[in-house]
């Protein structure tokens, strides 16, 4: 067993903590409190959106941070050079997720929220919703496809080096993939702010993570460190819901039933992406230990990055960043009932490959 899936798996055994399992649970409960406390204190939220520093909100900033590096200590680039040991199911992912994924949700965005929605939905954030579904799906999962994996007794070194593969890509290719999706929608966006989200929340993060790991590491700390991260990690997820919540309260009141319509796309796209992979690698004669995995991360998204870019580019209170709070709405049930289909169509699933 390697060092880095030891690594992995010790602290996976932890992800489906008490907090982790539940967190639908308290994505709601800091609906209510944001809303609660936006309610009772508005200059104070004013104040903490005016705390900006090159269109880059400092408090979300810090608590995105806090979120993302703990994940990234996760990932092992030197698991690159595995890829090729699993390339069927290596590939099924990659065109999954950087070819269908992004195209079907902006998709599946503009047919919602453009067509079928749009009588129930403010008609001036139809545009900030269909960018928050893009940012998205733009983006795999990191560090909660672990959590994904080993529910689905999926095989470690392609887990590894699959997210290896996919951050090492969306260092290059997130930003220029939004900007089409968005040009497509007809939603411009100013490159010098993507780009600038690129860097403080993939390059600089991945830098200082992996740095960090590397210390780690040699000190034989890494796999107690990501325990004790851990609920910060969370706590910061939180705290950035509530700040979220406290700004988008008047228009939920208002609507309430907008979290229902956003998170139906979400839950197709999800669906739709897993089974694509799921069949295509049964196709290809992939091995279930990689095919369920394989299937995961085609689903899963990075909704701690698609909230922050969501902030960043269209703000606190948009109907971008209420789009990809949705997506951590939905996150924990929608894969845990991709891993039960999965788990229980193993024997379907094999009994294909010997045909």
């Amino acid at each position: 067993m390697s060092t880095s899936y030891a690594v992995a798996k010790q602290s996976t055994k932890q992800a489906m903590g008490f907090f982790e399992r539940y967190l639908s649970v308290w994505v709601v409960l800091c609906i209510v409190v944001g809303i609660g406390l936006g309610a009772l204190f508005p200059k104070l939220f004013q104040t903490i959106a005016k705390l900006e520093l090159a269109q880059v909100n400092l408090p979300v900033a810090i608590l995105i941070w806090l979120m993302i590096i703990p994940m990234l200590l996760k990932i092992d680039f030197y698991a690159l050079k595995q890829v090729g040991q699993h390339w069927k199911g290596i590939g099924v992912t990659l065109f999954i997720n950087w070819l269908v994924k992004p195209f079907s949700m902006a998709l599946l965005a503009w047919l919602f929220i453009r067509v079928l929605f749009a009588d129930w939905l403010p008609s001036e954030q139809l545009d900030s919703y269909i960018a928050g579904l893009i940012l998205l799906a733009a983006a795999p999962c990191t560090a909660m496809v672990f959590v994904w994996s080993n529910l689905a007794e999926g095989e470690p070194h392609f887990t590894l080096s699959q997210v290896a593969l996919n951050d090492t890509i969306m260092l290059f290719a997130f930003a220029p993939l939004v900007a089409l999706l968005l040009g497509l929608s007809a939603i411009i966006v100013p490159w010098d702010t993507l780009l600038l989200s690129v860097v403080i929340y993939i390059v600089l993060p991945v830098v200082i993570s992996q740095i960090l790991r590397q210390y780690l590491l040699k000190t034989e700390h890494l796999a107690a460190t990501l325990i004790k991260l851990q609920p910060w990690s969370l706590g910061a997820l939180l705290a950035t819901l509530i700040l979220l919540f406290g700004f988008q309260g008047q228009q939920v009141l208002t609507q309430p039933l907008i979290i229902l319509l956003l998170a139906i796309p979400i839950l197709i796209q999800v669906y739709f992406n897993s089974f694509l992979a799921y069949v295509l690698n049964r196709w290809f004669r992939v091995e279930h230990c990689v095919a369920a995995p394989s299937a995961l991360i085609g689903a899963s998204n990075f909704f701690e990055l698609a909230v922050a870019t969501a902030i960043a580019l269209f703000g606190l209170n948009s109907g971008a960043a209420l789009a990809t709070v949705v997506g951590v709405l939905v996150e924990v049930p929608v894969m845990l009932s991709v891993v039960a289909i999965v788990n229980r169509s193993k024997a379907w699933y094999e009994q294909g490959l010997k045909v």
